[in-house]
């Protein structure tokens, strides 16, 4: 007997892809559930006051890869979304010196030629090699990942597109590329600069969120995955949504809401239910059982398959594969209540870039040290941090003269090793605060009288981040952007678009194709997917009869 299903779709977990995935379903007339183990939705993109007055982006905290087709598609300047860009950024010397990274050209090339002019050079060859890779990669983002053994048409369709785009560049470009690919970020500056500041601050973004060090194969596309998207059309320009990253929840939320969905929250998905080798809905935490014939998996692929699925209903080497796939803790994340500005004072008064990413790493021998001691189960000694006070820019963050800050953290293990053991269980209170010990000598480094100004401080380990948000590992991208987990191979092969062997059941989060970030794009391609294959088949409109 077939149950009546109480909603045609479940989106498991409110974070940014799972709201993305069930606002396009519920504009599509389907009746939407999304369900959520927190008080609150929003997942790693979430707005939290957790100190009075102070509004913390706890998790993501810069915006840039959300795609505008999204943002279009679901109105979301209507539900109060707003991103405001942020002009460039620096990274400061023990020696009281800084190399600012400016968005104007001009004055990027100016400050480049004051520490190499032949970098201030070849920093215009540097910039085109990546707008080429941004231009061939940016089409690819909505759409699905072919599945290179299928003769089926939509992926021959979407081979001979690949096909197709890959012949345009040309036999020298397309070498070019698949190089780029598959190098590190460390070689690949190496062969554009010389001075050893300049290549340090362009590095961060090869390695931020990835279990990678600077000379690690594949860091390179880590880079290109942050240079990617865009603010106002500007190509790799970063942004901040206006009342923390919280807002695009929120305003993925309303969409959703306004055309008919439902949320709950507070209550987890326990088990994913099944019946004759496809979903049937879920049964939550407090009891309570949902009933569908489709359920969109917006936690990490590992978390989905290994926690929540009943492995027997699973093909045993599908198991094994998700069991495979890369997912490692690497970063931290501090969030600080300040009374009042830190002062800066290498810097000139008022100085653009210091209302952009910050950093304090001199070098890349330095930054592989860093990841040195990660693989060793232990944060960073002289970690690398990316750190922004938002609200110079949105005053909305911080009660008026004060100021919030906010420090990623690379790199910090989940298995952190103590007394001879590695687990994620070590991080407790005295060892998050031992972090923040060190993070905050880093930050002393740009700003010396930062103690002054804390007012408070959260410490994120990788152990919070998969507590509290459901990462596994705390890993930001779902899974590590390395090129055997691309594309086709996101996240196991023969199932990129979006499906598992379970009919029914999809994953929408990061862990699918194209990956991590503040993105969208899983969540509005499973969408795509899910309207396409299941009610084709006829089973969610009617589905009940």
């Amino acid at each position: 007997m077939t149950l009546k299903p109480d909603y045609d779709v479940i989106v498991a977990g409110a974070g940014h892809n799972g709201l993305t995935t069930a606002a396009y379903l519920a504009r599509a007339g389907l009746q939407v559930l999304v369900v959520e183990k927190n008080d609150w939705i929003g997942g790693a993109a979430v707005s939290r006051e957790l100190h009075p007055g102070w509004t913390y982006s706890n998790c993501s905290y810069v915006c840039s890869l959300l795609r505008r087709e999204i943002v279009r598609d679901l109105d979301l300047p209507k539900y109060g979304l707003q991103v405001i860009p942020y002009e460039g950024g620096a990274s400061f010397t023990r020696d009281g010196n800084y190399f600012a990274y400016y968005s104007d050209h001009d004055a990027l090339r100016r400050e480049m030629a004051r520490y190499s002019p032949r970098d201030a050079d070849a920093y215009q060859r540097y910039s085109q090699a990546i707008m080429r890779q941004c231009r061939f990669i940016r089409p690819f983002l909505l759409r699905d990942a072919p599945d290179p053994a299928s003769l089926r048409p939509r992926d021959l369709g979407e081979m001979a597109y690949l096909v197709k785009k890959a012949h345009g560049l040309g036999a020298r470009e397309l070498g070019e590329t698949l190089r780029f690919w598959t190098m590190s970020i460390g070689d690949f500056l190496n062969e554009h600069f010389e001075n050893d500041l300049i290549k340090a601050h362009l590095a961060g973004s090869g390695i931020i969120g990835t279990g990678l060090g600077v000379y690690s194969p594949g860091t390179a596309y880590v880079l290109l995955h942050h240079y990617m998207g865009d603010i106002d059309g500007g190509i790799g320009a970063w942004g901040f949504a206006r009342g923390g990253m919280g807002a695009i929840s929120a305003a993925l939320a309303a969409s959703f809401e306004t055309h008919g969905g439902t949320i709950h929250t507070g209550a987890g998905v326990a088990e994913i239910l099944t019946q004759n080798g496809r979903v049937t809905g879920v049964a939550l935490e407090d009891g309570k059982v949902f009933n569908a014939p489709v359920v969109a998996s917006n936690m990490d692929i590992k978390r989905t398959i290994l926690r929540h699925v009943d492995r027997d209903v699973l093909p045993e080497d599908y198991v094994r594969a998700v069991d495979r796939f890369k997912i490692r803790g690497s970063s931290a994340k501090l969030n600080i209540a300040l009374d009042s500005l830190p002062q800066f004072p290498a810097a000139p008064d008022h100085a653009s870039f210091l209302r952009g990413d910050m950093h304090t790493s001199e070098s890349l021998p330095e930054l592989e040290r860093a990841y040195d001691d990660w693989k060793i189960g232990r944060w960073s000694e002289k970690p690398y941090i990316d750190m922004l006070i938002p609200s110079q820019i949105d005053p909305t963050m911080a009660p008026p003269g004060s100021h919030m800050m906010t420090v990623f953290v690379q790199y910090a293990p989940y298995d952190l090793a103590v007394g001879g053991t590695r687990s994620g269980e070590n991080w407790d209170e005295a060892q998050r605060k031992a972090m923040a010990e060190t993070v905050v000598n880093q930050i002393e480094i740009a700003c010396p009288d930062i103690r002054n100004h804390i007012l408070h401080m959260e410490v994120r380990s990788p152990a919070e981040l998969e507590r509290e948000v459901g990462l596994t590992e705390g890993n930001i991208f779902q899974g590590e952007l390395t090129f055997d987990q691309l594309f086709f191979n996101r996240p196991i092969p023969g199932y990129s678009d979006y499906s598992t062997p379970l009919k029914g059941l999809y994953i929408c989060g990061s862990s699918a194709h194209p990956g991590g970030g503040v993105m969208g794009a899983p969540g509005a391609n499973a969408a795509r997917n899910i309207l396409r294959r299941e009610t084709r088949a006829g089973r969610m409109k009617g589905y009940a009869a």
